[in-house]
């Protein structure tokens, strides 16, 4: 826009801005932009995503948001009640909870906590506790939230058989719930792309083969193959082993939808013009896949993988909560949902159960809002 003032000065040219709605910033926009700007509008999604991030926050800084490490416990509050966090104390704000008493039932003898609440013991943030290292080498005592006199119990979520803390067991368990998920997409991911890839673009025998292998896997029964190559898993192996184990066994068994997928669409594109044209140039098979046919249909590969997800996160708990997959003294959500399968757990310490199940649900369903988001935004054919 050109504007011109009156005393002569020469006119001066401003910069014109532009809304995301406004059609020339949209015609000028490239694809990543529009889907983004379509994904922000998706309500779901975006709540999905600022879920996921907290998680995955939580579960990086697990150590210095946790209340407690993971080898810390006291046999004496075994299965306590969680305990209420209050606010408002006397008139002045602060933050505070209550210890436990033992009170033994005169029907039943039977010992159960019970609130004592002429004690008070006092919470803050960046307190000191038992000490840790962050990440390997960082080492430290500080936690995020707890009690302000290190060694007064704090159970926000209750506590478990050993006396252990829920949930600082719960966010040490997003490590490997939340990670196993990510590593075992990526690796059916390059699985699914690579398989499907060379099925579609070159078919004949080639296609013929990976097809009946992919029909093959998807007609065993999933519960009985995660058995049989679970228990294949030396028992000695540590809990490192067994994860990357886990993992690589999810992988084996995961690329087969998305392989489908990319052979479908290398099918449909493998006579196009701009392929064609491709070979002409000179262009070697790979080129004219990875370069030329893969990346016009990134979009949906994108929305794909993280649907997938969650699907990878209900394995890996499953798994563990069949005693097949992470055993003790690894911390994962389905490790910590397979410590609950007694009776006791399920009528007296109903949170050991909760706490877990809760965690899976929040991260399954975050996810499928970002891939439904995800798929709705990168459609082309959508306004």
């Amino acid at each position: 826009m050109t504007v011109t003032i009156p005393d002569g000065t020469p006119p001066r040219t401003e910069p014109v801005t532009m809304s995301a709605t406004d059609p020339r910033r949209r015609d000028q926009a490239s694809q990543w932009r529009l889907v983004w700007w379509r994904f922000r509008k998706h309500q779901l999604a975006m709540a999905g995503a600022i879920v996921l991030a907290t998680v995955y926050l939580l579960a990086i800084f697990a150590d210095f948001v946790a209340p407690s490490t993971l080898d810390q416990y006291d046999t004496r509050y075994t299965y306590a009640a969680p305990q209420t966090v209050h606010v408002y104390d006397d008139g002045d704000w602060g933050f505070y909870t209550h210890p436990y008493t033992m009170q033994r039932d005169p029907d039943t003898f039977e010992e159960k906590f019970a609130v004592d609440e002429s004690t008070k013991i006092a919470l803050g943030f960046f307190v000191h506790g038992k000490p840790y290292e962050m990440f390997g080498f960082i080492a430290s005592d500080i936690h995020l939230f707890g009690p302000v006199h290190a060694g007064d119990p704090f159970y926000p979520l209750g506590a478990n058989a050993q006396g252990q803390d829920v949930l600082s067991r719960v966010l040490h368990g997003a490590r490997i719930s939340m990670s196993i998920g990510l590593i075992g997409v990526l690796l059916s991911l390059l699985l699914g792309l690579l398989l499907g890839g060379i099925s579609g673009y070159y078919g004949g025998a080639v296609d013929t083969v990976i097809q009946r292998v992919i029909e093959f896997l998807t007609s065993i029964p999933t519960i009985p193959l995660w058995m049989g190559l679970a228990a294949a898993v030396p028992p000695t192996w540590s809990s490192v082993q067994t994860y990357l184990a886990i993992t690589v066994i999810l992988s084996l068994l995961a690329w087969t939808d998305l392989a489908r997928q990319v052979r479908g669409r290398f099918l449909a594109m493998r006579h196009e013009d701009f392929v064609t044209a491709s070979i002409l140039d000179g262009a070697g098979p790979m080129r004219v896949m990875w370069r030329h046919m893969l990346p016009s249909f990134t979009s949906h590969i994108i929305a794909s993988v993280t649907l997938a997800v969650p699907a990878m996160i209900l394995a890996e708990t499953t798994l563990s909560f069949l005693g097949l997959g992470l055993q003790y003294p690894a911390v994962s959500w389905g490790v910590l949902l397979q410590e609950a399968q007694n009776l006791r757990a399920i009528t007296t310490a109903p949170w050991l159960v909760l706490a877990p199940g809760i965690a899976v649900v929040v991260a399954v369903l975050s996810f499928n809002f970002v891939g439904d988001g995800l798929r709705d935004a990168a459609d082309p054919y959508r306004q």
